[in-house]
């Protein structure tokens, strides 16, 4: 499984946090009950938020990393063109 990027982690932590005081402010709640569906709400858009960034991140290209850092350098792989881009 891949591990989260800082990105993940930065957009997931910002939907919760900003979410929470949101929802918080606009609807007035004080109960335990409240807060407590408030938070797993911010919980769950801080999920979906993370996971919107993953898939909006390219694919690596096939092949080892040495191969993929030169295609996206656009130098010759040797044994191929598929290193270059054109």
């Amino acid at each position: 499984m891949a591990r989260p990027t800082p990105a993940q982690y930065a957009t997931g932590t910002a939907t919760v946090v900003l979410t929470t005081l949101a929802l918080l402010l606009l609807t007035g709640t004080t109960g335990g009950a409240g807060v407590a569906l408030i938070a797993a709400a911010a919980l769950g858009l801080g999920l979906g938020a993370a996971c919107a960034v993953a898939r909006a991140r390219p694919a690596a290209p096939a092949g080892t990393r040495h191969e993929a850092v030169r295609h996206h350098a656009g130098v010759a792989v040797p044994g191929g063109e598929r290193g270059l881009r054109g």
